[in-house]
């Protein structure tokens, strides 16, 4: 695997990118992100939104499933109010409740707020309990508000169980993922009303399944500057089709006994066919552009395929660079070590958010 070495931390980070969608060797070659199902070459600004739109809708339909509009009717309530980190910040719990009636449901949500005049930066957690932002007072430090929401409140994460946000939307086929990046995008709504939030500098970020999550979140919301995927694995920011020595599969993710439930059901239908697929998760990261995607994995982390990751980067790239963006809002970083959310991982993430938001 080439990597670039540089004193420069966007240097650092591993930005390795091909200059076509297809890769070498004897992987089976990728669908390409900027040719229409139909054929056609993507070949202005105009024709990528509507190939954007084509992408959406089939990554939408196969593999996560439809999702609703936001709620024409919610509201939030604070809960509690706390002094945090010595003063350094206002620690603010709440509920957000969404529709009315038999239908309505919650969602619990806690935001960490410099306590000092300003607009500042939003990191977004997606995670089952608040509270597990292991850097959570440098961030405050360095002008970011910590925002984490409990996704398990809108769907339990387990099998043959319809939770509550997919009771409320019955009409809609959308699996777990797809409600826990819901659930991010409504964190958004919120925080954009608050007087302390620079609208501009939106992340999202997540570990494991939560880094699922969070790549799908950003690739859905425009309001969001950066997705920051943390051993994301199959179904996030890693390749179906190219997998690493002992990498999970298509087939082991979707199995009914594990995770079948956090994807569309269609998806299950492509297992041991990958090459038929019309698309691959180059193609989620690909939607982001030219907002940036920074993902962190590490070398150890076999079945969360960081070779595929670092494979769907470069194939991404081509999109990156057919609208403009700088090399750098497309980047992978890689530690030693296995399957987890580290101090040094969030600390990339905060590097990489420092360059982009010019801190």
């Amino acid at each position: 695997m080439r990597r670039h070495h540089s004193l420069s931390f966007t240097l650092q980070i591993l930005l390795l990118f091909s200059a076509s969608a297809s890769l070498p060797g004897d992987e089976p070659p990728l669908p390409d992100p900027l040719v229409f199902n139909d054929g056609h070459r993507v070949e202005t600004r105009e024709d990528w939104q509507h190939r954007r739109n084509e992408i959406r809708d089939m990554l939408l339909s196969i593999e996560y499933g439809s999702m609703p509009l936001a709620p024409e009717k919610w509201n939030a309530v604070i809960t509690s109010e706390n002094e945090a980190f010595s003063g350094k910040a206002i620690d603010r719990r709440v509920t957000l409740t969404f529709g009315e009636g038999e239908k309505a449901f919650t969602m619990r949500a806690g935001f960490l707020i410099p306590d000092r005049p300003g607009k500042f930066a939003v990191v977004i957690k997606n995670d089952v309990a608040i509270g597990h932002v292991s850097i959570a007072e440098r961030l405050i430090e360095q002008g970011y508000i910590v925002a984490e929401y409990v996704r398990t409140d809108l769907d339990p994460d387990e099998s043959n169980i319809t939770g509550p946000a997919q009771k409320a939307y019955p009409a809609e086929d959308w699996g777990t993922l797809a409600v826990w990046a819901w659930g991010g995008m409504r964190i958004i709504d919120y925080v954009m009303g608050l007087p302390q939030v620079n609208g501009e500098q939106i992340a999202v970020f997540g570990h494991s399944r939560g880094g699922k999550v969070a790549l799908l979140t950003g690739a859905l919301d425009d309001r969001i500057a950066v997705s920051l995927p943390n051993g994301s694995g199959a179904g996030g920011a890693a390749l179906y089709r190219n997998q690493g020595p002992k990498a999970e599969s298509l087939a082991a993710i979707t199995d009914p006994a594990r995770f079948g439930y956090w994807f569309s059901s269609m998806l299950r239908s492509f297992a041991g066919k990958e090459e038929t697929l019309p698309f691959d998760q180059h193609f989620l990261r690909a939607l982001v552009a030219p907002r940036a995607v920074f993902s962190t994995d590490a070398r150890g982390d076999l079945w969360a395929n960081p070779q595929g990751t670092q494979e769907a980067c470069d194939a991404a790239a081509s999109v990156y660079a057919f609208l403009g963006a700088p090399e750098s809002a497309n980047a992978c970083h890689f530690r030693d070590g296995e399957h987890d959310e580290t101090a040094e991982d969030w600390k990339a993430a905060l590097r990489f958010m420092n360059d982009l938001f010019g801190k």
